[in-house]
């Protein structure tokens, strides 16, 4: 769907920095700059829909996990753990900011098979590694500990109690783009509608708006979430990104859990979890998952009657009487090389950069990538973390950095 807002023109003509898409990463990246003494520059955020009511961004899930499979998504998430229990020394001590935690009920992976299990063995060793709290669980432990569930076709399980649960992103969210505009950034409802580069090819010189503007820019950011093939395309470049349709739905139970309920992996790929105090929430996606139009949000009620519902119901016989209170259907924007984060230039185009792809953990990992981006933009280079393995560079190179705990 098209804005319905007027669109705002910018207040000035060239800014060094663009950002394409104002959500949780072009908001994370914005707020960044402005936390970094050594950036002094302009920057600019474009956002096509200040509503938020159709980004991925607004209809996340909005928990955050130590349990991948690799040491750099390890280290991405206990950055973003950090920064969500100390919000508001991250943001200078503001009495204003909230306090927030993450609930830590952990993600309960489940395995029913000897390769998965195996699977689950390999990851808690790079997790224990990086200080990680997982722990394995044998189905007799599992069940000791969690007796609703149904355990006797599992093979093992893998719980992290340790940082790892719900939080709350909206109030991130809020107080990054707060503050950004209170520092000076500038955010407008607007729309890009073209790109063009120098010349040589090498550079992006301006951006287009749709209220017909044309602004020259030092860098673009692309953070237009499922909508980063179009933001790409404007430049004539490519990135494997595309929107893929997840659906959610929160109910209650006839029966409730007398215990909190971990985010459960089930194996046949839905997960479900405490929500509120009487809630619970769950997740999948149809077992044909194609792209969808960019607008499409419609959703398939057959998926909770004939595979949601059905799952859960098996896991946790307890669960046989369940209620909607509220559902809906988001995109996540999936990278279909390797269903990780893109960060970082483009290989030819040189201040084109890309923040796309995070295949439904971004805002897990928005506090790292915001920080990342903003070095980029400062520096040239990383300087926190180093995250050029998840550079543009493998996407050319069609080199998959493969995570194998993939939700």
């Amino acid at each position: 769907m098209k804005p319905t807002l007027k669109n705002q023109a910018p207040i000035r003509t060239s800014y060094d920095v663009v950002i394409i898409g104002g959500a949780m990463m072009g908001s994370s990246t914005a707020w960044f700059l402005t936390d970094n003494p050594d950036f002094t520059g302009s920057v600019l955020v474009v956002e096509r829909d200040p509503s938020y009511t159709a980004c991925s961004t607004a209809h996340t899930n909005s928990c955050i996990r130590q349990q991948f499979s690799t040491q750099l998504n390890v280290r991405i998430s206990q950055f973003g753990a950090d920064f969500i229990q100390n919000l508001r020394d991250y943001m200078g001590g503001d009495e204003r900011v909230p306090n927030i935690s993450i609930q830590s009920y952990g993600y309960m992976y489940l395995a029913n098979t000897e390769a998965f299990a195996s699977v689950l063995r390999e990851n808690q060793k790079v997790q224990l590694a990086e200080g990680a709290g997982t722990r394995l669980m044998r189905p007799d432990e599992i069940k000791a500990e969690y007796p609703f569930y149904e355990v006797d076709d599992l093979v093992l399980g893998s719980i992290n109690r340790v940082n790892e649960g719900y939080w709350d992103g909206g109030t991130v969210f809020d107080w990054w783009r707060r503050l950004a505009r209170e520092r000076g950034i500038e955010y407008i409802a607007n729309e890009v509608v073209a790109i063009s580069k120098n010349a040589g090819g090498n550079r992006v010189e301006s951006v287009t708006l749709a209220s017909g503007e044309v602004i020259a820019c030092g860098h673009v950011v692309n953070a237009s979430g499922p909508r980063a093939v179009r933001t790409a395309a404007m430049a004539g470049l490519n990135v494997p990104v595309e929107p893929r349709k997840r659906f959610s739905f929160i109910f209650t139970a006839e029966r409730p859990l007398d215990q909190e309920l971990p985010l459960t992996i089930d194996p046949l790929g839905v997960h479900f979890r405490q929500d509120g105090p009487q809630t619970y929430l769950a997740g999948g996606h149809a077992e044909y998952d194609p792209a969808v139009d960019y607008d499409d949000f419609t959703m398939d009620h057959g998926i909770w009657e004939n595979f949601i519902w059905p799952t859960i119901a098996a896991r946790i016989p307890q669960f046989d009487a369940l209620k909607i209170v509220t559902e809906w259907a988001g995109h996540y924007a999936y990278n279909t090389l390797d269903q990780n984060a893109i960060i970082g230039p483009h290989n030819q185009v040189e201040n084109f950069m890309f923040l796309n792809g995070f295949s439904g953990h971004g805002l897990q990992q928005s506090p790292a990538m915001g920080r990342g981006m903003s070095e980029l933009l400062t520096y040239g280079e990383f300087r926190s973390l180093d995250l050029s393995p998840l550079g543009y560079d493998r996407i050319v190179a069609n080199r998959a950095f493969i995570e194998k705990a993939v939700i």
